[in-house]
């Protein structure tokens, strides 16, 4: 089905992008007034704030492991490859933030920022058969 088709390749774009601009972000690549944190200062701060039952020594060490799997799973995604548990860890990512954002800031960030969205888009992507050219026909 060539829905099918557009539907699989623009879950795995979106989901890739939003990654890497979330990446961009942090490490200053976005002009100051498109940011949401602007700095990797700014965004450990932020990790600690969601967080909280992580010591404050290890905050760090999280924001890094978070930023390298967000990388990661967005190179998967726009590759291709390995797209099914590309898909699930991105759903199970967001759906992590999401709710450490409600439980810690409130539930109105991760609806204004789709996050919720994005974590069902990614599940949604998780479950689409992986399309081959023979079903473009």
């Amino acid at each position: 089905m060539k829905t099918q088709w557009i539907i699989h390749y623009f879950l795995r774009f979106s989901l890739a992008i939003g990654f890497l601009s979330a990446v961009a972000d942090r490490l200053g690549f976005w002009p100051p007034e498109m940011a949401a944190w602007g700095t990797w200062d700014n965004f450990i701060a932020y990790t600690g704030i969601l967080n909280p039952w992580f010591p404050n020594s290890i905050i760090d060490f999280v924001a890094l492991v978070v930023t390298i799997l967000e990388v990661v799973l967005a190179l998967l995604l726009l590759l291709g490859y390995k797209t099914q548990w590309a898909a699930k860890t991105s759903g199970f990512l967001l759906l992590v933030f999401a709710l450490a954002m409600t439980f810690t800031t409130g539930i109105k960030g991760p609806l204004d920022y789709s996050v919720f969205t994005a974590a069902a888009a990614a599940f949604a992507l998780d479950i689409l058969t992986e399309p081959s050219f023979t079903t473009l026909k």
